[in-house]
């Protein structure tokens, strides 16, 4: 094949450091992410969440690994939120990042949506585990949160 054709759309979450809720201007903060996903060549269908953490679902391009995005993603929103004021500001080490098929982008996109009305029935803990247990990821807890 002369090309290289993909499609991988990916699920990527991450959390403020200690879950700390200081993500004060959510709206802008995704828009930031979602500039940062389509600088790097990924399309970015939707960014949302909560004061504590994001949701992403991105179209990654063939041109950057799932690493080396979710770093960039990380890195310069964190300065970015430095210049707003929240001088110390960091998110966690670690991300999930989830694989689905282009049929579930509608229910990905609405997700993501509706983090707000979701997270008044569960935390960002319990939602992490339900989302490792339908993907099939084995994880162990110690290691799960910082």
């Amino acid at each position: 094949m002369p090309q290289s054709l993909t499609f991988l759309l990916i699920h990527i979450i991450f959390s403020t450091k200690d879950r700390t809720p200081n993500i004060r201007n959510p709206r802008d903060l995704h828009a930031y992410l979602a500039t940062v996903a389509r600088s790097l060549g990924c399309e970015c269908f939707r960014v949302g969440g909560t004061a504590d953490h994001v949701h992403l679902a991105i179209g990654l391009s063939r041109t950057i690994t799932i690493a080396d995005l979710i770093s960039e993603l990380k890195t310069s929103s964190s300065q970015w939120i430095k210049t707003q004021g929240e001088s110390n500001f960091a998110w966690q080490r670690g991300y999930g990042a989830f694989t689905l098929g282009k049929s579930d982008l509608d229910a990905l996109v609405r997700y993501i949506e509706n983090q707000e009305e979701h997270h008044r029935k569960i935390d960002f803990r319990d939602e992490l585990r339900a989302i490792l247990k339908r993907y099939g990821v084995e994880h162990d807890e110690q290691y799960l949160w910082d």
